[in-house]
Parts: structure tokens; C-alpha cells; sequence
């Protein structure tokens, strides 16, 4: 029976199986900095090069949940429902704002009443409010740093967590949904995501308010994993796709960001409005 997929856990290594610094991480490696390149040139150029990869990951997304949820031969209408929030938080159109909310919370309760079940119709907003969390930081004054220290602070979180995990190991955290996460991965994890933001903070001037929540973000970014492990649990499946070497589906590789990005929208469209007043 293959293991479950190791992120930043201590698991039991297979027959002929390199786990720390083997075949497992050099691929893990691998998939990993092609995933970071991709992000960090979309990134970068902002606009409309931003906003389609996230909408080929949201889409890509939903695909997997309806797989997660058993409502595969709904897959079809799902994705097409997410379609028109997602083009609406395009650069040609409202992007992040109230309107492009309604529309996702529509697309949500069209889809809703159509399956007769909101198992399928959370994923139009477990995928978009991540999309829109993340335009909106885009577009702020400062947003290429906000954007980047967003989703890195994330995947600190597991490169921390991972080798924390594996290294020390030691009491599991909930072994009845993933029973390979220990609290020293936890640990490992929050002190590798604030540890980027004091980085960023002497390199690049990252609001202090940030810097203190990169902790507390790391453990969002945990709960946000341990709810796709039980999804996976409920399942039955390992990964929610395998599109990605080592990592699994885009499910798999972005359930902490998947919290994280809303939480801090809200952290900064709330400084802003503070600083307004």
C-alpha cells in the first residue's frame, strides 16, 4: 500500500526508497522550482498574465474538488459556473471588487440549486476568494511585495514544515485525519515563514504588521492542509489529481494558500482603511 504524500511530516520510508535528501525531495525539488519560476514571472508581469494563471489554476481547481466531492459528472458545470466570477476579476473587466463577489457568491448558488447540493458549490468559492484575494494584493501600491510575501510565506511554511517534520518528528497533531503531521513540522514551519518576513522586512521594507502575522499565517496555512487531508480522507484518494511530480494535483499544492490569500486581504485592505481614518 503506497504512504500517504510527506509535507512537512515524518513518515516511514518505503523499500529502497530515499526520503530526506533522495529521489522523493530531488523530485519534490524539481517540480517545485518550476512551479516557483512559473509564479514569480506571472508575478512580475502582473495584469493579465497574473490573472490567467490563476484562472487556469482555479479552474484546474474546481476540476479536482469535483473529483474530491463525487460529483465528477458535474465537473462540466462547475467549471463553467466558476468561468463567469473568474472573467470578472479579469483586468478588462470589474476585477476584485464587491461586484466580482457577487458574482462568485452567484456562481456558488447557481450551482447549489442546479446539484441540489453545496458539496459542489463551496468549491466555486474554496477556488475564486483565493483568485480575488490575490488580484486584489497585486494591484495595491506596494502590491509585487504583498503578492510575493503572500504566497512564499506559504510555501516557507512547508519547506519548514517538511524538514522540521522529517527531522525531528514527534508527537502527531491529528492522526485521525493526517497522521503523519507532527507539531515540531508546525513549529518548523512558523519559524521558517517568519524568518522570510524579517528578510523581507531589513530587504525590502515589509510592513511590520505583516511581519508579526507570518507566524500566526503559517498555522492559517496548516489548517488550510489538514482540511484537504480529511477531504482526501473522505475521498479515499491520496492526491486530488496528479499534475504535479511529487506534489499531486494544484489541490494539493495550494491548500494553505487557499486560506491564507483572503486572510491577508483582509489584514491589508483593513490597515487601509484604518490608515485612511
Amino acid at each position: 500500500m503506497p504512504l500517504p504524500r510527506a509535507k512537512g511530516v515524518l513518515v516511514a520510508a518505503e523499500p529502497g526508497r530515499r526520503t530526506l535528501f533522495g529521489n522523493d525531495l530531488a523530485v519534490r525539488t524539481g517540480s517545485g522550482v518550476v512551479l516557483v519560476v512559473i509564479a514569480g514571472v506571472a508575478l512580475w508581469l502582473g495584469g493579465i498574465a497574473f490573472w490567467l494563471l490563476l484562472m487556469a489554476g482555479a479552474l484546474t481547481m474546481q476540476h479536482e474538488w469535483a473529483g474530491l466531492v463525487g460529483r465528477l459528472e458535474r465537473r462540466r458545470l462547475a467549471m463553467l459556473a466558476l468561468m463567469a466570477p473568474l472573467s470578472m476579476l479579469s483586468p478588462f473587466a470589474d476585477g476584485p471588487g464587491f461586484l466580482s463577489l457577487g458574482f462568485i457568491l452567484g456562481g456558488a448558488f447557481f450551482i447549489a440549486a442546479i446539484d441540489r447540493s453545496f458539496r459542489l458549490a463551496w468549491g466555486v468559492l474554496y477556488c475564486a476568494l483565493p483568485v480575488m484575494a490575490l488580484l486584489y494584493l497585486r494591484q495595491q501600491d506596494n502590491g509585487l511585495l504583498l503578492a510575493v510575501w503572500t504566497m512564499a510565506t506559504v510555501w516557507a511554511t512547508d519547506i519548514g514544515a517538511y524538514f522540521a517534520g522529517r527531522g525531528i518528528g514527534g508527537p502527531k497533531i491529528a492522526p485521525s485525519i493526517s497522521p503523519s503531521k507532527t507539531w515540531a513540522g508546525l513549529a518548523g514551519g512558523m519559524v521558517a515563514a517568519l524568518v522570510f518576513a524579517l528578510v523581507l522586512r531589513a530587504q525590502f521594507d515589509l510592513p511590520y504588521i505583516l511581519v508579526l502575522a507570518s507566524a500566526p499565517l503559517a498555522a492559517v496555512a496548516q489548517m488550510g492542509d489538514f482540511l484537504e487531508s480529511w477531504m482526501k480522507r473522505q475521498a479515499g484518494v491520496k492526491d486530488s489529481g496528479a499534475l504535479i511530480p511529487g506534489h499531486g494535483g494544484i489541490l494539493d499544492r495550494v491548500d494553505g494558500l487557499v486560506p491564507v490569500a483572503p486572510v491577508v486581504a483582509l489584514l491589508v485592505a483593513g490597515n487601509a482603511f484604518w490608515a485612511l481614518g
